[in-house]
């Protein structure tokens, strides 16, 4: 890499995308510790304030998504985009880029568009199996494509694609955590089997009623529970942390440990949770949120489903997970194949890989 070099990274609107983006912004300021970094993202959006914690400056654009129903906010939809695309254009001619990174969210595409415009060569790190509008909109400009699943041609330009797999938070890379320390932090016994439910940071209803209606039956199949009911529901589920067995988790801090000290987990099927779950390892069933743009949660599932190595339920298959989750309980042999299998689909180095890829455009623009 160039001893002084300015790269601009757009990403947000959900951890999906900004901690993506910020672990490609770890290793590359780990390659190069003069290399100054930008980031622009959606006000009023989360990376707004996640961003500046993990240490790095962020721009606003005022853009939204469109919405489902006719709103006001859908009326102002072109005045945001129109915007948005004279204050990215902005601020690229002042910080004068490099290279020009997106992770997807609203702020990506005009960033990324003003960009190419501009000639400033671009990278699309798209973490899905099915895109979304926006990054098939930008591959057609974009000069690198980062992706984490096979058969993505159908919606980008081949000669583009790069398979770098997606970023997962580093202490899942450089942390070996004992199952006995994870287990005794939780405060589990070693001797049951450990049930790990993860519904991302807010919670997931869905999942939240799940085991609500299910729980002292799997406390009756003597499985402990870490129930990770997010901050929107945890006042709601907290009163089953008085059964034996149950923890109920508002968030959980050390995901290392969790992980360690579980044996079988059930989560969402967004792209990030994917990634980290085939490093880890463990049996996994995939509760996809339906509620996403191109139902691309289930069609993320079915990546790895389709390579024997999840189990996948929908939301309107519920009624079907006591006799699913029984019989993965009850199957060694099942839990072991799942385990093997979607370990095999990890691809733990792919934040180098990705940087790797910025460092071929910053070297050949």
């Amino acid at each position: 890499m160039k001893p002084s070099v300015n790269i601009l990274i757009s990403g947000g609107g959900t951890g999906g995308h900004i901690y993506p983006a910020i672990a490609i912004a770890n290793e590359l300021k780990k390659r190069n510790a003069n290399a100054t970094i930008l980031f622009v993202g959606a006000k009023d959006r989360m990376e707004m304030e996640k961003v500046p914690q993990a240490g790095y400056q962020i721009e606003g654009l005022w853009i939204s998504g469109l919405q489902r129903k006719l709103t006001l906010k859908n009326m102002l939809f072109p005045i945001k985009v129109l915007d948005s695309l004279w204050r990215a254009n902005k601020i690229i001619k002042k910080f004068k880029p490099n290279v020009v990174i997106g992770t997807g969210g609203f702020a990506s595409g005009p960033t990324l568009q003003m960009a190419s415009r501009r000639g400033i060569p671009t990278l699309v790190q798209e973490q899905n199996s099915y895109p979304g509008i926006t990054n098939k909109l930008l591959s057609k400009k974009a000069n690198t494509i980062c992706v984490a699943y096979e058969g993505l041609e159908r919606f980008f330009p081949k000669d583009k694609i790069v398979k770098t797999g997606n970023p997962v938070r580093q202490d899942l890379l450089e942390v070996l955590v004992d199952r006995t320390e994870a287990q005794e932090y939780f405060k589990v016994e070693k001797s049951k089997k450990t049930l790990l439910v993860l519904g991302g940071s807010l919670g997931a209803r869905a999942l939240n009623l799940l085991l609500e209606k299910n729980i002292e039956w799997l406390v009756e199949q003597n499985v402990q529970v870490l129930w990770q009911s997010g901050k929107l529901y945890y006042q709601e589920y907290k009163r089953f942390n008085d059964l034996k067995g149950v923890k109920v988790l508002e968030f959980i801090d050390r995901m290392d440990f969790a992980y360690a000290a579980s044996d079988i987990i059930i989560s969402r099927a967004g792209a990030s949770s994917i990634s980290e779950l085939c490093i880890v390892g463990k049996p996994v069933i995939f509760i996809p949120s339906p509620n996403v743009s191109e139902d691309h949660q289930t069609k993320n599932a079915m990546a790895v489903v389709s390579n024997n190595a999840a189990i996948l339920l929908k939301e309107n298959e519920l009624n079907s997970f006591r006799a699913e989750f029984e019989s993965l309980l009850k199957d060694e042999h099942k839990q072991q194949e799942l385990s093997k299998n979607i370990k095999q689909l990890a691809l733990p180095k792919a934040t180098e890989h990705i940087a790797n890829e910025v460092e071929k455009l910053i070297n050949s623009n």
